[in-house]
């Protein structure tokens, strides 16, 4: 089978100029993910028969000389807490099985309007609570380049399948890490825009405050394209921003001085490997040859956004999962003993392990006697963080983080120990405290073949400013060509 185009901006190049058509994209994207989704599991659904459909029509549009979107015929996937009306989306959950919406997503009508042929949804820790795919109910998804591994999450689905060229660019949503923390994994491109730069509606929520939806690519143009497709206001979710959209594309190739800032409290991080601060020195020193100025800059209480976060976003969690009860969404259990039997039944077998001990910590920090001492606080905590990250970009126009403590770990290692888990998020969490935005670029391996990734953060709606640096990054460490084996 031929590989055809790599990158997205690619594909939608050789769409263009003849040199390739839709169906041929989309076929050599399904059969990729036919040969390799039972070793992966980046899909748990797929849409065969609409997607040729979608992308025949592209063709005839373009043989037509019909108005054409900007993604025209590129096949993508969507994350599956993301709504659509053509098949179940279950959130990686059995309390959402076989629940169709009637209603798509915000993100996935702008998909469609832009031309982009949707190939399937991809697998996900259950309801976006996770940091490597391994509590989705329906079996976790494995890492392209190392199948013993994780492929992060909770957008591991969406990376692995990027990865793997089953499609061209993916969807996430990331509430504390889970589009940089997997792009780091499996070598690609992820970006968490700043909060309301995207739609929330039709996304299932986790914690309100915290979930955006962000794109995956093989390379960061390709984020930028995604991302001019996806963002602006929406009258249907009241936190987007009316604030312009910018030319996403161009901003990458643009000629601009960049001045970024190293995080001191960043630089002597416990558990942090020695592989990791290398490829941020690596991705440092690319900059200074592109002609940026490195500084050091401060953010004091990062110390506190774990915690902060782990209290914030299991409230809010507790909150927004008391609607799966049986009564309106997916199977019941239980409810031939009455209203409290099936509550009970049906949310203590069909939410997962993770999932209820996320809803039990976020009902106790909200309970009476507790609230004050637990999430007043942690809400007054993240306006400090929020607070420092206003501070640096005074300063400074990017920050220069890792993305994660460790590049890929095994399947199985930390999903004993849950604050091991949640440790890897340690870099992620406060960029979504502070609302604003972040880009995960692949700039190293490690000695096992494994990626490692840097995080660029920019302020509240600075989005083309991460996605010149990562252009940067990206084009200096020239690793594009890299593919996990058999992909």
């Amino acid at each position: 089978m031929s590989a055809g185009p790599y990158t997205l901006a690619a594909a939608a190049a050789a769409l263009d100029e003849g040199a390739t058509t839709s169906v041929a994209l989309t076929g050599q994207c399904l059969d990729r993910i036919d040969q390799g989704n039972d070793a992966l599991r980046a899909f748990l659904r797929v849409d065969r028969a609409a997607a040729e459909e979608a992308a025949a029509a592209a063709d005839a549009r373009r043989a037509n000389g019909q108005p054409r979107g900007p993604l025209d015929g590129v096949p993508v996937a969507v994350k599956d807490n993301i709504v659509d009306v053509t098949g179940p989306t279950t959130a990686g959950s059995r309390i959402l099985e076989g629940y169709t919406s009637p209603f798509d997503a915000t993100v996935v009508h702008k998909l469609r309007a832009a031309g982009a042929v949707v190939v399937g949804k991809t697998n996900l820790d259950e309801f976006g609570m996770g940091s490597s795919t391994e509590h989705s109910a329906y079996g976790g998804t494995t890492n392209p380049w190392d199948k013993s591994r994780t492929p992060g999450g909770s957008s591991g689905g969406s990376a692995a399948a990027v990865a793997a060229t089953q499609c061209y660019g993916a969807l996430g949503t990331d509430t504390g890490g889970s589009v940089r923390q997997p792009a780091a994994f499996c070598g690609v491109a992820g970006l968490k825009p700043s909060y309301g730069r995207v739609s929330r509606f039709g996304a299932v929520a986790f914690a309100s405050s915290l979930d955006q939806v962000g794109p995956f690519a093989r390379d960061v143009k390709g984020c930028a394209h995604l991302l001019a497709a996806l963002a602006g206001p929406d009258g249907r979710d009241a936190t987007s921003s009316h604030a312009p959209v910018e030319d996403y594309a161009a901003a990458c190739d643009q000629d601009r001085p960049l001045k970024v800032g190293v995080v001191r409290e960043y630089q002597n991080q416990d558990g942090c490997d020695d592989d990791v601060l290398a490829a941020q020195h690596k991705a440092e020193q690319t900059l200074r040859e592109a002609g940026a100025t490195v500084v050091e800059v401060s953010l004091p209480h990062a110390h506190l956004a774990v915690p902060t976060y782990y209290i914030a976003a299991t409230a809010e969690a507790s909150s927004n999962l008391a609607r799966y009860d049986g009564v309106r969404y997916g199977p019941r259990r239980g409810e031939e003993g009455g209203l409290e039997s099936l509550y009970r039944k049906t949310r203590g077998e069909l939410f997962g392990p993770e999932v209820k001990r996320r809803i039990l910590l976020g009902t106790y920090v909200l309970s009476t006697g507790y609230y004050d001492a637990y999430y007043l606080r942690a809400q007054k905590v993240r306006t400090l963080i929020r607070r420092d990250y206003d501070q640096a970009f005074a300063d400074v126009d990017v920050l220069l983080t890792p993305v994660a403590p460790t590049a890929a770990f095994g399947i199985g290692e930390k999903t004993d120990d849950p604050v091991k888990m949640y440790l890897s998020d340690v870099f992620t969490i406060g960029v979504s405290l502070a609302g604003v935005c972040g880009l995960s670029v692949n700039v190293a391996f490690t000695d096992a073949g494994l990626p490692l990734g840097v995080q660029l953060v920019g302020p509240a709606m600075g989005e083309a400013s991460i996605l010149r640096a990562g252009t940067l990054v990206e084009q200096g460490v020239n690793l594009l060509e890299k593919r996990p084996q058999g992909t």
